[in-house]
Order: structure tokens, then sequence, then C-alpha cells
């Protein structure tokens, strides 16, 4: 594992960045309606990483929504610019989710698959290679 395949990134406005000493364990894009509604768009693109190996400085804002499987969900954007950086599960602590976008490296982010495309919008094209 080199350290240029680490992922590292922050918000638009440079106030919160993180960094990871792991290398990211899945990615994917969540077609979900909480998906659709938190990102602005059809989809979000996200990859996880062990709570444990990501490191941040800065400040981020939170709130919380219940998924229909009834897990909350914390979404964490940059208290400044208002950048989407990461979310929590209630039933997944031991991971975050980080945005994607939020990448220094964008060419880092691959997903391999596709999450909830049943309820895609029919103008969110998602990558057809990708397992649904």
């Amino acid at each position: 594992m080199t350290a240029s395949k680490l992922p590292s990134g922050g918000c638009a406005c440079g106030q919160f960045r993180y960094s990871a000493e792991a290398e990211p364990e899945f990615s994917f894009l969540c077609q979900c309606t909480i998906c659709q509604k938190s990102s602005g768009t059809g989809h979000a693109a996200a990859f996880i990483l062990p709570a444990e190996q990501f490191k941040s400085e800065g400040q981020l804002n939170w709130y919380d929504t219940t998924a229909e499987s009834g897990n909350v969900v914390s979404h964490g954007f940059c208290a400044t610019c208002g950048t989407p950086v990461m979310n929590k599960n209630s039933r997944h602590k031991e991971v975050v989710f980080v945005t994607a976008g939020s990448l220094d490296n964008p060419d880092l982010f691959t997903p391999t698959k596709v999450l909830y495309r049943d309820t895609a919008r029919p103008w969110d094209l998602s990558d057809p290679q990708a397992e649904a």
C-alpha cells in the first residue's frame, strides 16, 4: 500500500480536512431517497473506511435522519461552507462513509456497486458495469 493510494481530502473552503491510514474497504453509489436529498442529486458517491483509521481536523455540523431500515444516519458537513463530507450509521459504528467528491484525488474512487437502484431517478444514469 502506497501513501498516494491512501485517501485524503476535505471541504470546499479548506476548514475541514481528513486523511486515512487505510485504503477504502468498499466504494459505491447509493440511490436511496435519503442520499438523493442529502447529495442534492440522484445519488451519493462514497467509500467506507474503518473509523479508527480516519483522522480529521476542523469542525463539522451534523444532522440525523432515519433510514427505512430504522438505522440513524448522521450526516457531517463543513461548519463553514456546508460541503457534505461524511456519514455515520448507527448500525455500523466501526466505519465511516466518506463522500467521494471530497477526495483530493478523485481518481482514487471507483465504485464497485450501486445500492438502491430500485429508487433511482430515470435521469440519473449510474454505471451499468457496477453490480446492482
